[in-house]
């Protein structure tokens, strides 16, 4: 939480603020396109509008999870969207979370996301390909030179003094240790913004070598972990089909895997998932080596959130005034595997006791972007690159079949990272 209310209003709330008292702006190409659908399709339009109704009106959602007033129609919505697009997340930003996942854009539509007309404008596909394309809009900017401007070494620059203790902490280095995020990561600290040439530069840095050594690289028996990432579930005798939008949310393999010819494969297997922060490395690495299968990306939802996670309770008159959870896409990320833009990485292990396995990086919110850098046929070796995440924080899975005896997973309370290329399982021969 932010140390003061000030602080809370330099966040998003100082966002919307900042939009309110200007003068409106012309609105960004595709936010013109944004609004065109919303105005032109009448399913849009009753969707969009009835979400934003939807949002009580009482006290205690007259501001948004971030403390701003909120936002309550679909016009201020592009408003404010206008505006961030050509903003770069400062460490401000990720640093005064405010019980949210860290992500400026997830903030704006938070409370909606909980509604019963947000449940359904989330997952139509309609608004789901505008998304996209205002995601794509913002991303090209976050890939320029002047996305760079917040890694200074200002207060809420994130590479100002909690910027790289907060990095640190998240690396698992201790402070007052040897290494320094210099040490760490490849860069320049002599240079402008440390060398990085833009903000995405900066969010897919990578180790420098021998900092994040593979576990047992002559060991096939031995499974590494492929993401930076905190341990979040273990289940096993997963089913082929399951009802994944309850609250249980139990994995279902077939929508995983987007009804993949190899998913059944996968049917009463295990599944491992672990989540990684907007602070955490974000690039994937092969828990195996083996052949890559097959790699591709299955496009999905960007902000859909199921409604036991929303404004309803059981009695649908009922509004859950005081449980409401604005980290609602964090604790639904078993849901997140079936319906969210993800990278599907089918791997055929050299150890034949772990034959088929399958990786999945999960993006959630502003994180969409799945970038698989391998390909079909190519020959990877235990902690090669696999693909990396743009943007944010997400999930990812790693997926066994049946019979497959793999065991030693860390355990779901752990409150830290487990380094990428570091051990997460042994398979039993």
């Amino acid at each position: 939480m932010p140390p003061t209310y000030d602080a809370h209003q330099e966040w998003l709330g100082g966002v919307i603020a900042h939009v309110d008292s200007k003068t409106e702006q012309e609105l960004h190409p595709v936010l013109k396109e944004f609004q065109h659908l919303i105005e032109t399709n009448t399913r849009v339009y009753m969707l969009v509008s009835a979400m934003f109704a939807e949002i009580p009106k009482s006290q205690h959602f007259q501001t948004d999870p971030t403390g701003s007033s909120e936002i309550r129609d679909y016009h201020h919505m592009l408003r404010v969207l206008n505006y961030m697009l050509t903003t770069a997340p400062s460490w401000n930003d990720f640093s005064l979370r405010v019980g949210l996942v860290g992500l400026p854009i997830n903030a704006v539509f938070d409370w909606s996301m909980g509604t019963p007309s947000g449940y359904a404008a989330y997952l139509d596909p309609d608004i789901n390909a505008m998304l996209k394309k205002v995601l794509n809009a913002w991303g090209e900017f976050l890939t320029s030179p002047e996305s760079a401007k917040v890694l200074d070494d200002s207060k809420y620059g994130w590479f100002g003094e909690t910027g790289k203790n907060n990095l640190m902490h998240v690396a698992n280095i201790p402070h007052g240790t040897s290494h320094s995020f210099d040490e760490l990561f490849v860069c320049d600290p002599s240079a402008k913004y440390h060398g990085y040439k833009s903000w995405d530069d900066f969010f897919t840095r990578v180790f420098r070598p021998g900092i994040r050594p593979v576990a047992s690289p002559n060991d096939d028996n031995v499974i590494t972990n492929a993401c930076e990432s905190q341990p979040y579930k273990v289940a096993r005798g997963v089913k082929a089909k399951d009802k994944f939008w309850v609250k249980s949310q139990p994995y279902s393999v077939y929508d995983m895997l987007s009804h993949d010819e190899l998913a059944e494969r996968f049917v009463g297997g295990t599944v491992y998932q672990a989540f990684l922060s907007a602070l955490s490395y974000h690039r994937w690495h092969a828990p195996v080596s083996g052949k890559i299968v097959k790699a591709y990306v299955v496009d999905g939802t960007y902000y859909s959130e199921p409604l036991f996670e929303g404004l309803w309770g059981s009695d649908k008159d009922a509004i859950k005034e005081n449980s409401i959870d604005p980290d609602g896409e964090v604790m639904t990320q078993e849901y997140l595997t079936c319906v969210a833009t993800r990278a599907v990485i089918f791997i055929e292990s050299d150890n034949p006791a772990i034959g088929l396995m399958a990786f999945l990086g999960v993006g959630m919110c502003e994180v969409s972007t799945c970038d698989i850098t391998v390909q079909e046929g190519q020959r990877v070796s235990k902690g090669d690159q696999l693909g990396m995440f743009h943007f944010g924080g997400s999930t990812h899975c790693l997926l066994f079949r049946k019979g497959v005896q793999v065991d030693g997973f860390p355990s779901p309370d752990l409150q830290h990272n487990v380094a990428v290329n570091s051990q997460i399982a042994v398979v039993k021969v």
